[in-house]
This record gives structure tokens, sequence and C-alpha cells, in this order.
């Protein structure tokens, strides 16, 4: 027991060696002294170390750039051409998707669409908007019969493909993956039907059109992929008002 105490001392020893070394003279960590100097920095006029006072934060690891722009002192220096590099900068690594041009490639679907079939029928409304910084893409869709469904979307980043998770009230499970061709958009993986258990080869394809509308296309395969039936074919048209396909 004697013992076991002993090394528990030594751990608690060691963290508080830790946090002093950590912790400026006084008594401030490695962040807040930075943005102390940064300050006093601005309260004598100087704006060319304040900057070098953040920069050096940003150097060593630092990304709060929402810290940074809500602070009154420090997001005067807005204006400041170092300053505002270093936001961007900052920015980039705080917030990695909204600067990826690969997180962009689905931005032609955003936005509030009313979506009528290929014969006119109107057959729904859909909204997709990002979120999570622009990491994420949701979807939420409502049908002309009542139903409605919700997907996400993204990039997968460990192999670079886009992915989509379909569920809808009826319990239709989509898991399909893919990127951009020359056709536009193209996923493929799997539709599940959680009332009959039957998993089925499944791929959709979004293309946007030259008089601004997007086509989505599914098919489904019931021989293992071996042949292919459409299994929704709707034509997007932006809502009256919609900017969100155009918001960057």
């Amino acid at each position: 027991m004697i013992h076991k105490l002993l090394i528990v001392n030594l751990f608690l020893l060691g963290l508080l060696c830790a946090t002093a070394s950590a912790q400026s003279p006084d008594g401030l960590s490695p962040v807040q002294a930075g943005l102390a100097e940064a300050r006093a920095a601005l309260a004598d006029g100087d704006q060319a170390r304040a900057v070098e006072a953040l920069q050096s934060l940003f150097d060593n690891g630092f990304s709060g750039v929402g810290l940074i722009l809500a602070d009154p002192a420090l997001s005067a220096l807005a204006g400041n051409p170092a300053f505002d590099q270093l936001v961007t900068d900052m920015s980039r690594k705080a917030f990695p998707c909204e600067h990826d041009p690969a997180f962009a490639e689905f931005d032609f679907w955003l936005g509030d669409w009313d979506v009528h079939l290929a014969n006119g029928t109107f057959a729904g409304t859909n909204r997709i908007h990002r979120e999570q910084r622009g990491c994420v893409l949701i979807e939420n869709w409502s049908s002309a019969s009542g139903g409605s469904g919700t997907s996400i979307n993204y990039v997968d980043k460990t192999d670079g493909r886009w992915v989509q998770i379909w569920n809808d009230a009826s319990g239709s499970q989509i898991h399909i993956r893919g990127g951009m061709t020359k056709d536009g958009m193209l996923l493929e993986g799997t539709i599940h039907y959680v009332a009959t258990g039957l998993t089925s080869p499944f791929r959709g394809l979004w293309t946007p059109l030259e008089d601004g509308r997007v086509r989505q296309y599914f098919e489904q395969s019931n021989d293992g992929a071996a042949t292919w039936v459409p299994w929704f074919e709707g034509f997007y048209t932006r809502r009256s008002g919609d900017q969100e396909g155009t918001v960057q």
C-alpha cells in the first residue's frame, strides 16, 4: 500500500512540475501570456509587435482564431495585412474543410429545391445545407406523399471519396461512396430495407444541368450488379429566393 501511495505522489508531483514549467513566471499559460503580450503591444501602439506575438502562438500550434477575433483589442488589428494573413492561416488550420477544394465538389447540390419527376409530376422538396464549417452536407427531404428522409454527405479523407449515408422514415438505408465524374457526382454501394431485410447494390448520379437544375438518378440491381433498374429520377429546380447554392 505504501509503495502504491509513493507512486501516486510521484506522479502528482510530476504533473505539478510539468504544469509549472508550462506557465510563465506570472502564472499564465503560454497562450495566455502570448495574448497578453499582444494586447500590451497594442496598448503601446505597436501593431507589428502585437502581430509577432500572435504569429509566435500560431507557429507553436495555437489555432484559436475565434478567440482572437472575439477579443475587442486584438480584433482591432483587422486591416493590418500581416494580421489578416495570420487570420487566414489560422482559419485554414482551425477549419480545414472550408478551405479544402475537395469539400466543395458537391456544392452544386446545395440549396432549397422543388423536385419533379421526368414527366413533370411534383415529387417533393429538398434542402441541402452545409454544417460543421463545411465538413458535411445535410440533406432533408420531404416527399409529396408525406414521406421524409435525411442524409449526411462528406469527403472521407482517408481515401478521398465522397460518402452518403441516407435513412428515411420507411426504413431505407443507403450507404454509397464515390466521386466526381464527367457526368456528375457518382456514388455506389448498397441499399438496405429494414422492413424486409433485403440488401441490394445501389448507385446514384447527380448531374448539374446547363439550365441550373440538377438531375438525380438512382438505380438498384436485383442480380448482384449484373444489370440495373431505375429507382428514382428527379429534377431539382431551385426555389424562389434561394441563394445557398451560390454562397461559398
